[in-house]
């Protein structure tokens, strides 16, 4: 059976149940029943099989629920109770060890795990099947997990400042896989699930492409782009005599710059350079340039490369030496930046 046929997904959450959630706690049974049922839902429409784990963690890890369907959960209302300190590592160590016991046969399977926590690593070497007992030893324990798991696992975390953050990376979390929410108040935490959805839904459009992991759940942006996710999004390359690049020299409105370039201005057929965050509408195109080689790169799976969902979304230039991204414009008078580029379709 050939596994491109049968998605089957493994997403887990992994919830900080320490004390100092006790304020939040009704809010987090919430927001993971809307992530369970926005997971229900997309798997019926994307044809794609979930199944649901989840952990909690305080002074000690427990794993509530095991590899359930998404479509037979339920609610962690009963299952989520708060008190203790933050095992925070050893809920990451034991919830990747556990999982990867998981079979992965008949089909095309990926892991996809979220952490949130509302504070440090403050607990994990108190607990029972913690590997080490020092804090750097639970840290490098956690990098070397992160560093030998497969391209089909993608691990990310929600930490509460920009401490967390630090020491999550320090954790060997990839960076992009790493976001801050504001965990004061129930909107923040409404706000997290709102991240984690839209970083699902980025991880189940792109299994449609292809893309079985992603260091960079929580990026839409150029570094997302590399050789590697072009070819896995089979992004096709455009035929070189159907554009052109032209280099913009001044401030100027997109029509303006086309026709002083010698061209004729056609709505939608100009692509302006991404030079900053900025939202793009569900309906833009996106292009994708190799710097070396000048070749481009476009299709409808451009976006879901970039983490785009159909819908209007905030894009990040970032930083990439080796691709550019380009955005279609579908407005005559757009200003273009001066020594960006502009991507003309002929």
């Amino acid at each position: 059976m050939s596994g491109s046929q049968n998605y089957i997904n493994h997403v887990a959450l992994v919830l900080d149940a320490s004390s100092s959630m006790s304020h939040l706690s009704r809010k987090v049974v919430d927001v993971a029943d809307q992530q369970i049922a926005y997971l229900a839902r997309r798997s019926r429409e994307l044809d794609q099989e979930t199944r649901v784990t989840v952990y909690v963690f305080a002074d000690t890890v427990e794993c509530v629920i095991y590899d359930k369907d998404v479509l037979r959960m339920p609610s962690l209302k009963q299952l989520y109770r708060v008190g203790g300190m933050t095992a925070l590592l050893a809920a990451a160590l034991k919830s990747q060890r556990e999982l990867a016991q998981t079979a992965q046969l008949y089909g095309d399977h990926s892991f996809l795990t979220f952490v949130l926590t509302d504070g440090q690593e403050n607990a994990s070497h108190r607990c029972p099947d913690a590997p080490s007992k020092s804090a750097r030893g639970l840290v490098e324990a956690v990098a070397r997990m992160i560093e030998t798991q497969e391209d089909n696992w993608t691990l990310a975390v929600l930490v509460p400042d920009q401490v967390g953050r630090r020491e999550a990376v320090q954790s060997g979390f990839p960076k992009d896989n790493v976001a801050i929410w504001d965990a004061t108040s129930t909107q923040g935490l409404e706000e997290a699930g709102q991240v984690i959805q839209e970083a699902t839904e980025k991880f189940m459009v792109g299994r449609t492409k292809g893309i079985r992991g992603s260091r960079a759940v929580f990026s839409t942006g150029a570094d997302a782009v590399n050789p590697e996710t072009v070819k896995a999004a089979g992004l096709a390359a455009v035929d070189p005599s159907v554009y052109r690049l032209i280099p913009v020299a001044r401030d100027a409105a997109i029509r303006e710059w086309v026709v002083e370039s010698g061209h004729t201005y056609r709505t939608g057929g100009a692509f302006y350079q991404l030079s900053k965050s900025e939202k793009v509408q569900a309906k833009k195109r996106i292009a994708v340039l190799q710097k070396k080689t000048d070749r481009v790169y476009t299709g409808p799976e451009a976006r879901a490369l970039l983490g785009l969902p159909d819908a209007e979304a905030r894009v990040r230039p970032d930083h990439n030496d080796d691709f550019t991204i380009f955005v279609q414009s579908t407005s005559v008078n757009r200003k273009l930046v001066p020594n960006t580029r502009l991507l003309l379709m002929l």
